[in-house]
């Protein structure tokens, strides 16, 4: 099988794929997600109304017994001091952190965006001083790149460097804001532009004269998370504090927020599993009509529901991780090129990861949404938690690039590697068109879940043909069709959840025996279904947009005919995955 590049689910047969999922997980990697669920559970959920009052030095000396344990130091190489984990290892932990959504939201931002720019794109003076103490964390870092005025527009940022006289220093103007661990970091990386103009990042210490920051930010959820302005005022930083090269900060700040949302996404995974058990522990004990409310189908639809879109994000979410384990693992190490190649190799998953960190998100909030309801009156008390994850979860589709920006990074970016030659966008949208202007479709039949197959495989071509048409009736000009985009970017993240849904269940299926993995194919199933509907309806609204008059309804014609007839008994299949979760009381799918 050739090697997969990224964003190619989309021009591939359903479930073609071995992938790697949770099911492969090492007993090592088993035992280090161990120690950060341990870890949680001890020492930082029973603090959490501590965490959310901002107890003085509570949240970064958590971060310090994190660090201890090894858990700040997961992604820094051996070479630093680190434990240098695959990137599988590294979500694992980042799910079992979820716990609490302000501690992980500050480990995180020290962990990730904070320690990774230095990873990745620092020289090899800069990791040796700041990688071991970013990894004890004797110095926790953050991130500086949001400013009052640029939000997901960071290019316009107006923080400005200006090289000093004796070329020593570069001198720093300018606010930030929201800046996550700013109430504590001791170190901060920070984009300016280079006279005006350079978008350059820095590593800047906070106790430079000039440095400040200002008051803590009231906000709706992950109240105990340090979040201010930082501002400079003729802030000096040493010219061997220069990220990467002068003008080149894009490439570290786009590169590191691919990073994060991947790992935002499992993050929010994990987090919507605690929710989804949390409400059916509650459930199980509070009784309506002398029944457990988990007994009532529709308690038990809105556990399923939830539960399935878990296992299609926690499926999408390793299955990259292992895409990337893959290509850094053919990366010779030993070569002068060897870092500029691992950071193609994560940049070549930039759609996947945009996918991930909107249906993570997404998934967190309607786990939570649902946990309230469930609750019923309860789950608007701050007595239960199902209070807090409702407000906690909202800021995930925020974080990281707003999910309507990386709605368009989605077909945006499998449009211009169309346009390079990497992905076959072309060749396949006019192939897909003619097939179902003729009605000569290729679809799929016979073996495991030959139905879910076949119906995931025409769900892709239709949503295929009705972007290419949007795509033929704008050229160029789809860029400035954000709605079309947006569109495009829900069918394409829906035929990525059935794909790998079926990648993942087929492969059990042929390693465990069908009859092993019967609530998985129900899980697959009702994927599907709901995948399969949504591109449905999301197409014709597509084409509507695009086409008008006899142009459209020939295109409904024919899209019509790439929309899929999956007969399969969502109900039952819904009774089925409940009854499982409600029995065993966790996340046993």
């Amino acid at each position: 099988m050739t090697e997969y590049r990224g964003g190619a689910f989309m021009f591939e047969p359903a479930g073609m794929r071995k992938i790697f999922i949770p099911e492969y997980f090492t007993e090592e990697q088993r035992m280090m997600a161990k120690t950060a669920e341990d870890f949680m559970l001890k020492d930082v959920v029973p603090l959490g109304e501590e965490i959310d009052e901002m107890k003085e030095g509570l949240l970064p000396g958590l971060i310090k017994k994190a660090a201890e344990l090894g858990l700040c130091m997961i992604d820094i190489p051996e070479k630093y001091d680190g434990l240098e984990q695959d990137k599988a290892t590294s979500m694992l932990v980042a799910e079992k952190l979820a716990l609490n959504g302000t501690f992980s939201c500050a480990l995180g931002a020290h962990t990730g965006i904070g320690t990774l720019p230095i990873v990745f794109f620092g020289n090899e003076e800069q990791k040796k001083k700041f990688l071991p103490l970013l990894g004890a964390a004797e110095k926790i870092s953050a991130y500086a790149l949001t400013e009052p005025t640029a939000g997901s527009d960071a290019m316009s940022i107006k923080t400005k460097a200006v090289l000093s006289g004796d070329g020593r220093h570069y001198v720093l103007n300018g606010t930030k804001q929201f800046i996550t661990n700013a109430g504590f970091a001791d170190m901060f990386i920070v984009y300016a532009k280079v006279d005006g103009e350079k978008f350059t990042g820095f590593i800047v210490d906070r106790n430079s004269e000039g440095l400040s920051v200002g008051p803590e930010e009231k906000k709706m959820g992950i109240k105990g998370s340090s979040t201010t302005q930082v501002i400079f005022e003729n802030v000096k930083v040493p010219v061997e504090n220069v990220l990467y090269d002068i003008g080149k900060g894009h490439k570290i700040a786009f590169n590191i927020l691919n990073i994060g949302r991947f790992k935002l996404g499992i993050g929010a995974i994990g987090g919507a599993k605690n929710v989804l058990i949390q409400a059916v522990k509650y459930g199980n004990q509070r009784e309506q009509f002398n029944t457990p409310l988990t007994r009532f189908g529709a308690i038990g639809e809105k556990i399923a529901k939830v539960a399935c879109r878990i296992y299609a994000g926690e499926s999408m979410s390793y299955r990259v991780a292992g895409l990337m384990d893959e290509a850094i693992a053919r990366i010779d190490k030993t070569t002068d090129d060897a870092q500029q190649r691992v950071i193609e190799a994560i940049e070549e998953y930039a759609v996947e990861d945009s996918i991930i960190k909107v249906y993570g998100s997404e998934c967190l909030d309607f786990a939570a949404d649902e946990a309230v309801q469930i609750h019923g009156g309860y789950g608007f008390t701050a007595e239960y938690p199902a209070e807090k994850a409702y407000r906690d979860s909202r800021i995930n589709r925020i974080f990281e690039g707003t999910n309507e920006i990386n709605r368009m990074l989605i077909p945006g970016t499998i449009l211009k590697r169309g346009m390079k030659g990497s992905l076959p966008v072309m060749d396949y949208s006019a192939r897909v068109m003619k097939e179902l202007a003729t009605g000569e479709i290729e679809a799929g039949d016979g073996g495991p879940l030959a139905g879910a197959v076949r119906a995931c495989n025409l769900a892709k071509k239709a949503a295929m043909y009705a972007s290419g048409a949007a795509i033929q009736k704008y050229m160029a000009n789809i860029q400035k069709e954000q709605e079309l985009l947006m569109m495009m970017a829900d069918m394409m993240m829906a035929s990525f959840a059935m794909d790998s849904v079926l990648c993942r269940v087929l492969q059990l299926m042929e390693e465990r025996g069908a009859e092993k993995c019967a609530v998985q194919a129900d899980v697959a199933g009702c994927v599907v279904a709901d995948c399969a509907d949504q591109i449905a309806v999301l197409g014709r609204r597509l084409l509507n947009a695009a086409e008008e008059g006899d142009r459209l309804a020939k295109h409904l014609e024919a899209f019509n005919r790439g929309v899929p007839h999956f007969d399969f008994n969502v109900v039952a299949a819904f009774r089925r995955i409940a009854g499982k979760i409600v029995e065993d009381e966790k996340f046993s799918l």
